[in-house]
This record gives C-alpha cells, structure tokens and sequence, in this order.
C-alpha cells in the first residue's frame, strides 16, 4: 500500500525532497539585508491574498497565484480577470497597479499572465549645480510581465511555472532582467480539504544597471573629463514559500479556512505568517492574518524590520455573473509603522 501511494504522488514528494535539498541555500540571512536588486518582486498587489498577510501559499487560486504560488493558477475553473490597485506605504505617493488573466487550455492546462506597475509620481530633479531642484521633474517606472502555465497531473497534484520580465526604469539608468518561479500543491484528505503548498520565486540571473546616468562629467585644470561607473551587478531576492492550509467545513454555507506559511529569505529575514478566511454563503469572505519574523525582534510596533510585518485584515463581495459566472469586489488593509498602511482594493470576474 505504501509503494502504491509513493507511485501516485510521486511528483509531490520528488518536489518535497528538492526542496529539502536546497532550503539551506535560501536560508534568511539580515547580512545580506539591501544587497539584492527587483525588491518590486516582493510586493504583494492583490487584496485576497494580502488580507491573509501572505499565508495563502497552499491555498490561493486563479489568476493571483502567479504572484504567491503559481500552482494555483491550475483551479482557474474557465476564464478569469483580476484588477488591483494598492495606495501603497500611504503617505509616500507610491502606487501599486495590477492587472492578471488566466484561461483553462484543454482538460488540465491553464496559462496565466500577470502586469505588475509600480508608480512614484513626479520626482525633482537635482544636480551637484542644483541640489534644491526647481529645474523640472521625471518619472520612475518599475514593471515586470508574467507568464505561466500550470497543469493538474491528477486529482491531487497541480503545478506551474512562471516566466517574468523585469524593467526599472528612471530618465537616463535602467535595468532589464528575467525571473522563473515554480510551485506545486498538494490536497489531500477525506473532504479534500488538507493542503500543502512549495513555491519557489525569483529565480534568476545577476542583474545590472545601465544608461548614460552612470556618467559624471568633471573639469579639472581647464580640461573636461567624463568618468564611467561600472555597476556591480545584483542578485535578485529569491525567496522560498512553504505553506498548509485546513479548511473546517462547518456547513454547505459556511467554511473557515486556516493557512500558516513559512517564507524563507536569501536576503532578509524569514518570515511566518497565518492566516484565516470565513466564508459565508459564497457571497462574502472575511480575512485576517499576522506576519512575524523569524529571527530576533519580531513584534509588530518593537524591532521589526520589515514593513510587511505585523497584522492585516481584508474582505471580499461576491455577485453572480451570468448563469455560473461571479463577480467580485475585494479589499485589504495593512497597517504599517513608518507610514500610513497599505490599502489594496480589486476586482475580479470568473466565468
């Protein structure tokens, strides 16, 4: 009987055993703190997902998933679009725009794409000559495009994997790069309400910037001289997710989700965090979660050091869509130490 079960879930425990292999590698170490580059990677913009403060690895689903765990993408049911706005760091003019697609391909494949756009406002210009500005402004753009593809392998095993262009963008340096994530999820129990979840993310090549901002034009001794920098090229902040989630199924309309997940960093601290989601009639859904680190200080308004840790709260209204079709509206709330919280409201239609 064991060797019956090892050959059906095969694939989850090959996942389950390279993950142990290199969960070593992406240990969390704060040394490295700052080192990386492409920290927009690690911004969460859906509001379903951040109102569980991010421990919905074993659990999301549809076209949100490419950002968490890319496994999910595989229980898109049809055809999905999500948008999402998020006023981020709320004070800081920052804004945190998402848009995300998946379609089902044939009777177990699903392709996602995701657009992440994060938005500065106007920025002064300064010089050594001017340092006060006054002089104009420009504008900063940072995106990265998804693509994925994920697929149910049998009635217990899904998984995915995404490619993702990178791009930041200022009036005269840049930087250009890629990124792959995987993930897989595993269900399991009588009910089929016992989930495990692995993601890897932001896996990639080093990275450098490039444009003509990386000249300085000097005069010395009645002579112009124009000095090159070469930057060093950075990591990107790999990170690995390993998550479960139980659903209590209390009644047909009313179902409590648990979720804890664990967040091992490359260049920061790691992270756990849990997570609950109460749904009541399919219509309405109420979260909340608590994130803390897993080394040193980790109270929310003591020590901490970094701004995702702490509580979060958020909810969802659903209406129906046609004859099998839904329609949602979705919002969270992350508050914050240094800044105003984080608020992120969304969209979705399933069909």
């Amino acid at each position: 009987i064991r060797i019956m079960f090892f050959k059906k879930n095969k694939i989850f425990f090959t996942a389950l055993l390279s993950v142990s292999a290199i969960t070593s590698t992406f240990a969390g170490n704060p040394d490295r703190a700052g080192s990386a580059g492409g920290a927009q990677l690690l911004i969460n913009p859906w509001a379903k997902s951040s109102g569980l403060a991010n421990s919905g690895t074993a659990s999301i689903t549809g076209a949100e998933a490419i950002w968490q765990n890319v496994a999910g993408l595989a229980f898109t049911k049809k055809t999905e679009l999500i948008f999402n706005s998020c006023n981020y760091l709320g004070g800081a003019g920052l804004s945190y725009n998402a848009i995300g697609f998946s379609q089902k391909v044939g009777e177990s494949g699903v392709l996602g794409v995701s657009v992440q756009t994060l938005g500065f406002g106007d920025v002064e210009i300064t010089t050594n000559d001017v340092p006060d500005g006054g002089v104009g402004t420009y504008r900063l753009s940072y995106s990265n495009i998804g693509v994925s593809y994920a697929k149910a392998f049998s009635n217990s095993i899904y998984g995915g994997i995404t490619f993702r262009l990178i791009s930041e963008r200022s009036a005269n340096i840049g930087m250009s790069g890629i990124a792959f994530d995987a993930g897989i999820r595993y269900i399991t129990g009588k009910k089929e309400n016992v989930r495990f979840g692995i993601a890897l993310r932001n896996v990639g090549p080093p990275i450098s910037y490039k444009g003509d901002g990386l000249a300085v034009q000097l005069k010395q001794n009645g002579s112009d001289y124009t000095v090159v920098q070469r930057p060093d090229k950075f990591e990107l902040p790999a990170l690995l997710n390993i998550g479960v989630s139980y659903d209590f199924l209390f009644t047909d309309n009313f179902t409590l989700g648990a979720n804890g997940n664990y967040c091992s960093n490359s260049f920061t601290k790691d992270q756990i965090s849990f997570g609950l989601d109460l749904k009541i009639k399919e219509r309405v859904s109420l979260r909340g979660g608590y994130m803390t680190e897993a080394q040193g200080k980790s109270t929310f308004f003591d020590g901490q050091t970094n701004v995702w840790t702490g509580v979060a709260g958020g909810f969802s209204v659903y209406f129906p869509l046609g004859e099998s079709g839904t329609i949602s509206l979705d919002y969270s709330y992350r508050p914050t130490v240094q800044f105003n919280g984080i608020h992120s409201i969304g969209a979705r239609i399933n069909l």
